[in-house]
């Protein structure tokens, strides 16, 4: 009976090629921007290079400080001494990062300025992340214990500062903020999508100017915490928040009194949504008044022209249920065919989608709008994407069939 209901569709979709033109037209356009928009969201949030082990890692961001009253607040990055004291010494981890915000440096080649985005880091950073080198090796603990003047690079910097770019250029100088520092390594750069890893220079947190050796609570640094498995995820969050509850209570911190500490460990989207609904109310409800509104002209929109299209392609089939309606077909099997046919339909303009979305993505990543930019159509954008193919069929086609089931058979047969 499916089969048939779909080849019912194909022959009506080739019976109007108007109307087919407009339907896949609408569906294909729609789709494509949802797909593009899903694989951005994933490039955004999901775990890729360097990136690659985001579905067990906790993320310590951010720490809020407020006062007896909960009217004042203070928040930001951590010390790097707390982020030792509570993150580095966990037992239950397989391993724990400790690095700075990106910073903003400047080096010179010649009279030309170039503008740096650096960040200070530990030797585990590079045992979290899965940077690739393409040349020479990351800095290790004896390094940072030498207090060595080393760095790694991108590969964006080095065509930048080293006039040869095909020669290596591990054992190399570099001059930042004067100071001069040995190249070490060459790595892959990552998107500015990824402010965890976007960095242009990477420096041993002991390089001067990290302000490592500060005291108290708040600082520059945060922190990744790597369970050794998935599962670990709850242990690790519940050790490092019992940490974090045996702080002594109310403290001062740059001259603010405050009564209540919070430091989360929590998993990459977690941590990036509860940022947001963190700003207050007000920026509650525009967070999710944007994701109503664009979601409404994304798919409300279009569903609603559909339908109107839908209507008048299934009211020109009236003759054809009047006469199934006369020989007793009920009307649960007629909704029931009209729904499958515009779900067929719309997986049609979902294959063409398919189609731009590619071609789209591949100008996205080739046009240097943004740098290292890798989005694609991994398993979960596809199976998201099918998902919205679905119910976007689903609303456009269940109000038309459900306007045909009231049709009377005589009047049916006289259209």
């Amino acid at each position: 009976m499916l089969l048939n209901y779909i080849k019912i569709a194909w022959k009506v979709l080739l019976r109007h090629p108007f109307y087919t033109f407009i339907t896949l037209f609408g569906i294909s356009l729609t789709l494509t921007v949802l797909m593009v928009l899903t694989s951005f969201l994933d490039h955004l949030l999901g775990g890729h290079y360097p990136e690659n082990k985001r579905d067990r890692s906790l993320y310590v961001m951010l720490m809020v400080q407020r006062d007896s009253s909960l009217t004042g607040r203070n928040s930001g990055p951590m010390s790097f001494k707390f982020l030792t004291n509570y993150a580095k010494t966990l037992e239950s981890p397989e391993r724990v990062t400790i690095f700075s915000a990106f910073n903003s440096s400047n080096a010179y080649v010649g009279s030309q300025k170039i503008k740096l985005n650096t960040k200070f880091t530990d030797a585990d950073f590079w045992q979290v992340m899965d940077f690739e080198f393409l040349e020479g090796k990351p800095y290790t603990e004896q390094h940072i214990r030498n207090g060595s003047y080393v760095v790694v690079i991108t590969d964006g910097f080095k065509k930048q500062y080293f006039e040869n770019t095909n020669e290596p250029v591990v054992g190399k100088d570099v001059e930042i903020e004067g100071i001069h520092y040995k190249v070490i390594g060459v790595v892959k750069g990552s998107p500015v999508t990824r402010p965890i890893t976007y960095a242009d220079v990477f420096f041993p947190y002991t390089a001067p100017k990290s302000n490592y050796q500060r005291s108290g609570l708040r600082g520059g640094f945060m922190s990744v915490i790597l369970a050794k498995d998935k599962s670990d995820l709850v242990a690790v969050r519940n050790e490092f928040q019992g940490r974090i509850d045996r702080i002594p209570l109310p403290g001062v911190e740059d001259g603010f009194k405050y009564a209540q500490l919070e430091a989360k460990a929590e998993p990459y989207a977690e941590n990036f949504i509860g940022q947001i609904l963190d700003g207050g109310p007000g920026l509650k409800t525009i967070f999710f008044g944007i994701i109503a509104f664009v979601l409404f002209m994304l798919l409300g929109l279009p569903a609603i022209n559909l339908v109107n299209v839908n209507v008048s392609r299934i009211m020109e089939r009236a003759s054809e249920i009047g006469i199934r309606k006369a020989f007793g077909a009920p009307v649960k099997t007629l909704v029931w065919q009209f729904i499958v046919e515009n779900i067929f339909i719309t997986f049609l303009g979902g294959a063409i989608a398919l189609i731009l979305t590619l071609i789209v993505i591949h100008l996205i990543n080739s046009s240097g709008w943004i740098a290292y930019a890798d989005l694609t159509i991994n398993v979960n954008v596809f199976l998201i994407s099918l998902l919205v193919c679905l119910v976007f069929g689903l609303l456009s086609g269940v109000l038309p069939a459900l306007r045909m089931s009231k049709l009377n058979i005589a009047e049916a047969l006289k259209s």
